[in-house]
């Protein structure tokens, strides 16, 4: 059969194909900083005015070069403007669920919430500093890890002081909140 005749998927079910990190709980809203929310729109931006817009001009000019079938502009056109529209309505979707959430504005400054910025101790090793932040800002090289992520979830509520038993992959590890603070995300 002709590719020309068959149908490709819409992109639809982009949901699916996310990785479980990336997931956001069933009923939850997207809480997000003001800092990540502002990056989501200006990519979102971008792909509108400038990226698709081009690669409409693109495509356009290779189906006018005729033969669309062997005509590998047009295809990878064709593909590419369809990874820039599922990547639009997912920027859609999780703008539409955006709780913007401005860490310095927390008014119980002493216990762990999202965009608390927590220093901890795993077991005596030396202490590592991780920022809670949104799913779509998460970066664990970076020290920002998800609200929904098993670390920050153990973490929320806790006190400077605490030491809490957080079971990882290699094991219960002891944990113990060295400092807790809340600033300005960039």
């Amino acid at each position: 059969m002709n590719k020309a005749f068959t149908r490709e998927t819409d992109g639809d079910d982009e949901d699916e194909e996310l990785s479980p990190a990336l997931k956001l709980p069933p009923g939850s809203k997207n809480y997000i900083t003001p800092a990540g929310h502002a990056r989501l729109v200006a990519e979102q931006d971008h792909l509108i005015r400038e990226e698709r817009p081009r690669m409409v001009e693109v495509v356009a000019w290779a189906a006018s070069n005729g033969d669309r079938s062997e005509n590998g502009d047009y295809l990878y056109g064709k593909k590419r403007l369809r990874e820039i529209d599922r990547r639009i309505r997912f920027l859609n979707k999780r703008l539409d669920n955006a709780q913007v959430v401005d860490p310095t504005a927390q008014g119980n400054n002493e216990q762990i919430f999202f965009g608390a910025t927590v220093t901890l101790s795993f077991d005596g090793d030396p202490e590592q500093t991780f920022t809670i932040v949104g799913i779509d800002e998460a970066d664990a090289s970076n020290g920002r890890i998800s609200w929904i992520s098993p670390l920050a979830r153990a973490l929320i509520k806790s006190h400077a002081g605490d030491s809490l038993r957080f079971q990882t992959p290699a094991g219960v590890r002891e944990i113990e909140v060295v400092d807790v603070r809340y600033l300005p995300l960039e």
